[in-house]
């Protein structure tokens, strides 16, 4: 083995390792590992049972909502809609779990017909009270119903923020409705491309 070709492999080494260990520049907040692993029990929005292990080898995004929300939700799912769009790949390699924290009015048809309507990335889950509860609590995700009007309509209180895991299920970014969809398709991009593995 002559000296320029151990130094050219040597070379190839070390830029193979600066790849891997490449710095990430996020633009939404870095919450790598403070967060459990995606881990959850409930039912997809076509009937079938879901898990955290379901989605594993994907990118996803976390929210909770529900689907007569009037304002939050529709823009926050337009806004991601739009980011996994711009990126790279398109989304092909992410998946946004709608999660209804409420379940009464949120039935299964309802909620396939509601996040069908964002696009193919979206996927809405459903859970009985106690797999909510157990969720929310994993994620410290806060939500409340208020007082129904003479129809019986109420509207509910819950968290806004969006959490990213990666394909192996690791927490890695919270996005919040300050962030832009440039931003998130970027840090999404990053994401995809191994940045801050």
């Amino acid at each position: 083995m002559t000296r320029k070709f151990l130094f050219a492999l040597l070379a190839a080494a070390g830029l193979a390792l600066a790849a891997c260990t490449q710095k990430a520049h996020w633009r939404t907040d870095d919450i790598d590992g403070l967060m459990p692993r995606l881990a959850f029990n409930m039912t997809d929005d076509a009937g079938q049972p879901a898990t955290g292990a379901t989605y594993l080898g994907k990118t996803v995004l976390l929210y909770f909502g529900y689907t007569s929300c009037p304002d939050v939700c529709p823009t926050t799912l337009a806004k991601l809609a739009q980011a996994l769009k711009d990126t790279k790949d398109h989304g092909a390699n992410a998946k946004v779990l709608f999660v209804t924290v409420d379940p009464k009015r949120d039935t299964l048809s309802r909620l396939h017909e509601y996040v069908r309507a964002f696009g193919p990335w979206f996927v809405g889950l459903r859970g009985t009270p106690e797999e909510l509860q157990a969720l929310t609590k994993r994620y410290r995700v806060t939500y409340s119903y208020g007082k129904p009007d003479k129809d019986g309509n109420y509207e509910v209180t819950h968290s806004t923020a969006v959490f990213v895991f990666d394909g192996s299920g690791r927490s890695r970014l919270l996005m919040l409705p300050r962030d832009s969809a440039e931003a998130i398709t970027s840090d999404l991009d990053q994401l995809a491309a191994g940045a801050g593995s």
